[in-house]
């Protein structure tokens, strides 16, 4: 579904849902929660995160993105809130959160390891931050600087984080191995954190993901990832998603 960009004073008064997104990046929570939206066909208005901006701090509850708003409801910043949110709102088909119990609980977990603390694209934004700090690529320092004091970072995580990240690639791409999906034999949330989350390492062409130079190249910083899972990608957004993205 189309969303527009509207200021905060704008997003305060409207009915419906608001969603407070990160500009500029393909931010993998943020760009999943689009997806989302779009393939439950919820209607939403889209603000900018202002990192400076009081009003929004107070409405929002923080200065973060995503975070999503409906009506009068307390602000959801969580990836699974704000998923079993959208379920809620439509729960019409396609259905992305399994009903039967195990598959159901395969979902989040692999959901979790994907864009839950300490998981993949956690971890990887904790590795941008430590090849900031120590002139070895990743986020320009002051960038490195803010996240790491934001995310509680401490120089041996970071230097851990490229190992925790291959495990957690290979898990993912031996748990794709032979299937469409991740979770049986249709589209769930976690095929769509996966494809998002793809955007840390090799963000989408040009045509499809208008990025600053500088940035692409950040996210660009080398970690070798499985193909399947850049093929599994390619196909979600092909099949599911919607391009080019709205950045």
């Amino acid at each position: 579904m189309p969303f527009s960009y509207v200021g905060v004073e704008e997003a305060i008064a409207l009915p419906g849902l608001r969603m407070v997104v990160v500009g500029g990046v393909p931010s993998p929570w943020g760009e999943a929660a689009k997806g989302i939206f779009h393939l439950k066909r919820i209607s939403w208005s889209a603000v900018r995160l202002d990192y400076e901006g009081e009003a929004l701090k107070q409405w929002a509850g923080q200065r973060s993105g995503p975070i999503a708003i409906f009506e009068k409801e307390k602000p959801r910043s969580g990836w699974a809130e704000i998923l079993l949110l959208a379920e809620r709102l439509s729960p019409a088909p396609p259905v992305l959160v399994p009903q039967h119990p195990f598959q159901r609980a395969l979902m989040f977990g692999l959901a979790h390891e994907l864009v839950g603390e300490g998981g993949l694209a956690w971890t990887r934004r904790l590795q941008l931050v430590h090849a900031g700090l120590n002139a070895a690529g990743g986020f320009p320092l002051p960038v490195a600087k803010y996240l790491a004091k934001k995310y509680a970072y401490a120089p041996e995580a970071g230097a851990a984080a490229g190992a925790r990240i291959s495990s957690l690639l290979a898990m993912l791409a031996d748990e794709l191995k032979g299937k469409q999906y991740f979770v049986g034999d249709a589209l769930t949330a976690a095929d769509i954190y996966s494809a998002t989350c793809m955007a840390m390492f090799r963000p989408l062409p040009e045509a499809q993901c208008r990025m600053e130079p500088a940035t692409r190249k950040v996210f660009e910083t080398p970690h070798d990832v499985p193909a399947a899972l850049l093929e599994h990608r390619d196909r979600i957004y092909r099949e599911y998603l919607e391009l080019p993205l709205s950045l």
